[in-house]
């Protein structure tokens, strides 16, 4: 079911693709899959030869395969098995733990990453690992950068610069220019982010790499941020060059791109309009591409999978096969040894053997059902608790809708000629208001929305680029049950023209795209 699954979205991809985008992400399936294969029989004789470094350096490998194909999931399994069997303290160990960094930096796990590569720290430290304390330093630098602190991310590039510099790495040197070069033209200080990224260009100009395309791309932003474009279309001009040449898509696109925004500022609309249609073009066709790309490593790995799997089966299935023909001829010679009372032991062997298995099947069968049976329950539960909740958050609305109309009411009937009664009225009126305040009825609904939904409000918590208000949770956990603008209104006691509001207050705190609609977002967490 799983294969035909693939393959039907593979044939959504190539109906919606363009042919040759296709033809060239084929080939690179083709490429992959042979890459795959070797790292994976790789994995496998290292097992076979119980070599446990080089198991380590062979896991490693797939995971950094897995890694740049961003299937990030799969390359955190195989660095995790190569950190279980480096037990002991070695530069291998190290370089695992740096990998593992990088894997959760790049699924801006940013906080575990830093676990990882404070141990890779540690130890690159009591191993006096330079090179590998230098990568350590780089990495945590991105980190940093990428949560904002820039001071700690350039107090580790620092660090990083000095040890590649005592190594005479010049790779290592130019990565860590080019770092530091982006984080002073994120503080707007663009004398030294050109004077940064001007050394990585020293040392990365004679090479034909991402890097270098990189730099170009880099250097040409700054100087159209500072207002010389000339320099800047130069600099973008050469960055294009250079990521035809080395056929990267993503230089290519972020040329055009750049090229685009410095026309604009040459008022040449024409060639900005053109420039960006190209960034366009191309970045559509490399997000075509990525997704055949990963759904074809995917498929491998599935179908590796099932073929293991039925190695498995099939290896049993021998030993079973070779067990009985065992039995087999040592009945025939127990036959030759002792005759009919030897047959016959062993027919009632076979069939106790049959009986056994007989027995095991029935009892998996009903270890089966029983759990078919147990998942239909928590499913029905499931359903049961969600269909609840939305009665509660409707009868809520409609409580807190009675209430309100009878405090209307209440004070109305407190115009009255009667003083006795009008003081009475407005008391009773005043304390009905007072309980519409309490948030009792808000903590019972928190912890029901809870127990069917536990991870809602920390994975929206963690979406919005700023805290989220208790009012503007309150407003997401609604929409999570798909309640109406007029229902949410009734909950919250406000007018529908604030919930509209309030919506569009949470919209710009998260992450959505413009033609995706906010309820539908909630619905995804």
């Amino acid at each position: 079911m799983y294969t035909r699954l693939l393959l039907l979205l593979i044939i959504l991809f190539v109906s919606l693709s363009p042919a040759q985008d296709l033809g060239a992400a084929y080939q690179q399936h083709v490429v992959r899959d042979s890459v795959f294969y070797s790292y994976k029989n790789a994995v496998e004789k290292a097992k076979q030869s119980k070599d446990t470094e080089a198991q380590i350096s062979a896991h490693l490998n797939l995971g950094d395969y897995f890694f740049n194909a961003e299937i990030y999931t799969e390359a955190v399994e195989q660095y995790n098995k190569a950190l279980q069997l480096a037990t002991n303290p070695n530069v291998q160990k190290a370089k695992v733990l740096n990998h593992l960094g990088r894997v959760y930096s790049a699924l801006k796990n940013y906080e575990k990453a830093k676990i990882y590569l404070n141990r890779a720290e540690e130890l690159n430290t009591e191993l006096n690992n330079s090179k590998g304390l230098a990568a350590t330093f780089e990495i945590l630098g991105g980190c940093a950068e990428k949560l904002g602190d820039y001071t700690e991310s350039l107090a580790f590039q620092e660090k990083s610069l000095k040890l590649f510099t005592e190594l005479g790495n010049d790779s290592g040197l130019a990565k860590v220019y080019e770092n530091m070069g982006s984080i002073y033209e994120d503080l707007e200080e663009y004398d030294k982010a050109h004077l940064y990224f001007s050394k990585a260009y020293q040392l990365a100009k004679n090479t034909h790499t991402y890097l270098h395309a990189n730099i170009l791309n880099n250097i040409g932003d700054v100087y159209r941020k500072t207002g010389n474009y000339a320099k800047g279309l130069e600099y973008t001009n050469k960055a294009l060059e250079m990521g035809h040449l080395i056929n990267d898509p993503h230089q290519i696109e972020s040329a055009h791109k750049d090229l685009s925004k410095t026309y604009v500022f040459l008022k040449d609309y024409e060639k900005a309009f053109t420039h960006l249609n190209k960034a366009d073009e191309l970045r559509e066709a490399m997000f075509y591409s990525q997704n055949f790309n990963q759904l074809n490593v995917l498929q491998t790995l599935y179908e590796t999978k099932q073929k293991e799997a039925q190695i498995e089966l099939l290896t049993q299935q021998n030993e079973v096969n070779t067990a009985q023909q065992n039995l087999l001829w040592l009945g025939l010679a127990g036959i030759t040894l002792l005759g009919v009372v030897v047959v016959f032991f062993m027919n009632k062997k076979r069939k106790a053997s049959a009986k056994l298995q007989e027995y095991k099947e029935r009892t998996m069968k009903a270890e089966l059902a029983q759990k078919e049976v147990e998942e239909k329950n928590l499913h029905d539960e499931i359903q049961l608790k969600t269909a609840a909740l939305s009665k509660y958050s409707i009868s809520l609305a409609h409580k807190n809708k009675l209430i309100a109309d009878v405090a209307g009411t209440l004070h109305n009937m407190g115009g009255r000629t009667r003083v006795d009664l009008h003081a009475k009225v407005k008391e009773l009126a005043k304390e009905m208001e007072s309980a519409l305040a309490q948030e009792d009825e808000w903590d019972e609904f928190m912890q029901f929305f809870e127990d069917i939904h536990p991870e809602f409000i920390k994975n929206i918590s963690e979406a919005s680029d700023s805290k989220l208000t208790s009012t503007e949770l309150r407003l997401a956990m609604l929409l999570r049950l798909n309640l109406s603008s007029k229902e949410i209104a009734s909950v919250l006691r406000v007018t529908p023209d604030s919930v509209r509001v309030a919506r569009y207050r949470l919209r710009k705190k998260l992450p959505i795209g413009e033609k995706q609609e906010l309820v539908n977002f909630m619905l995804d967490f």
